[in-house]
C-alpha cells in the first residue's frame, strides 16, 4: 500500500522538520549528511557519507526505519543491526504516529540509531 499524495506531503513535512534538526550544519555536508526515502509504506532515514576507502564514491547508511500498519494504525519501528537486517525496535515496537516515530529516533535513548 503506497500513501496517498496527501499523506506524503504531510509525511515530507515531517521528514524535513526532523532532518533539519538533525543536520550536520553546511559546511560539513559534504563529509556528513541525512536524508530520508519514502519506499511504499515505510520511511528510511540514512546518513549519507563518502566511502572510507574510496571518498569519490558516496554511501548511504540506514539509521532507522518505520513502516505504516494500516490494520492496526501503527507505526512499527525498526533499526539495523550488524547483520544489517532490520529489527524491530524492543523499548516501543510501534507507535500511533509519525511524531512519536521521530521524537523516539531524535532521543535514541539506548544508541540504537545513532550508536
Amino acid at each position: 500500500m503506497a500513501f496517498s499524495e496527501l499523506e506524503i506531503k504531510r509525511i515530507q513535512k515531517l521528514a524535513d522538520s526532523f532532518l533539519e534538526k538533525r543536520r550536520p550544519p553546511v559546511h560539513l555536508r559534504k563529509e556528513l549528511d541525512l536524508g530520508y526515502r519514502i519506499d511504499g509504506n515505510s520511511i528510511v532515514i540514512f546518513e549519507i557519507r563518502p566511502l572510507w576507502n574510496n571518498p569519490e564514491k558516496i554511501i548511504e547508511v540506514p539509521v532507522a526505519k518505520t513502516t505504516y500498519v494500516k490494520k492496526n494504525d501503527v507505526w512499527k519501528i525498526y533499526w539495523q543491526r550488524a547483520d544489517l537486517k532490520w529489527h524491530g525496535y524492543k523499548p516501543d515496537p510501534e507507535v500511533k504516529t509519525l511524531d512519536e516515530f521521530f521524537r523516539i529516533v531524535d532521543e535514541d535513548e539506548f544508541g540504537c540509531f545513532w550508536g
